[in-house]
């Protein structure tokens, strides 16, 4: 039987929250522990551990193998009843992804970019990047081609789920920082938010990263896509996705804040994209 306590908050989970606390801005970090060491609990001093740990710490809820899979479960069934629960799809995306996590993590400590990212642990929100300055680069760059998706779809990098179901707090990380370069993909993607972009996307960050609840979003995204919108997803956007998603540089190894001055198609050529025509 579930602890009262367990039981009374996984089924506060799965009914609507009145509202969602967001992830909490935090600044990026120096810290430079082993990062191979990964699986090893975090120091007992709270002065060497860096400032996403540190928040990521007060916010975890530890469970059992048992809840996890309850709540994988039940917050898999309210995706699909209702996919405007992103609480819910962040709670899914934690309990199935964690094997995946490692992988990527494998990926990112193996390249010099992917490593300095691990050890910084830099942050996407309106604290840490200035967007004022992205909208005064030249047209075509990363930084100004994002701060005009952002604005042109009415989104703000403040909105990601803060990550609370993930034991360790470097694969927390990884998680976090694919949630908050979500939008940094559908803008080297070109592709907008609407149900057609969010589903090829899907589909590219699955290929790319291995999410299984990537792979979800896309097999069952597609599904709600209405007649006209299947037609133009079957011929022209699924086969563009599975290319890119196969093709392409692994996205998770790339330090954006470092790229906000680089031209985009540069950047695209770089990471083996082609854009939708």
């Amino acid at each position: 039987m579930l602890p009262l306590g367990r039981t009374s908050l996984l089924a506060q989970l799965l009914r609507r929250p009145s509202g969602c606390r967001c992830i909490t801005t935090t600044r990026e970090s120096k810290n430079t522990t082993n990062l191979e060491n990964v699986d090893n609990p975090p120091p007992s001093d709270d002065a060497q551990l860096d400032e996403f740990t540190k928040e990521f710490l007060k916010n975890r809820i530890e469970m059992t193998p048992f809840q996890k899979i309850l709540l994988g479960a039940g917050s898999s069934v309210a995706a699909l009843i209702d996919p405007r629960r992103h609480d819910m799809i962040a709670a899914l995306g934690e309990t199935t992804g964690e094997a995946t996590l490692q992988n990527i993590l494998q990926t990112m400590q193996a390249s010099e970019e992917g490593q300095r990212i691990l050890t910084q642990k830099p942050r996407i929100n309106t604290q840490t990047v200035n967007l004022k300055r992205l909208r005064s680069l030249a047209e075509n760059t990363l930084g100004h081609v994002y701060v005009q998706f952002l604005d042109d779809n009415k989104v703000t990098p403040d909105s990601r789920m803060e990550v609370r179901f993930i034991h360790d707090p470097m694969l927390a990380y990884v998680m976090t920082r694919y949630r908050e370069c979500h939008d940094l993909v559908h803008t080297v993607l070109g592709m907008p938010t609407n149900m057609l972009g969010e589903v090829a996307v899907k589909w590219v960050e699955a290929l790319n990263n291995g999410l299984p609840m990537c792979y979800g979003g896309a097999i069952f995204g597609a599904i709600r896509l209405r007649p006209k919108q299947r037609k133009e997803y079957t011929t022209r956007y699924l086969p563009w996705a599975l290319k890119n998603g196969r093709e392409m540089r692994p996205l998770m190894a790339v330090y954006w804040e470092e790229r906000w001055e680089q031209n985009l198609d540069e950047l695209r050529k770089e990471l083996n994209i082609t854009t939708l025509k």
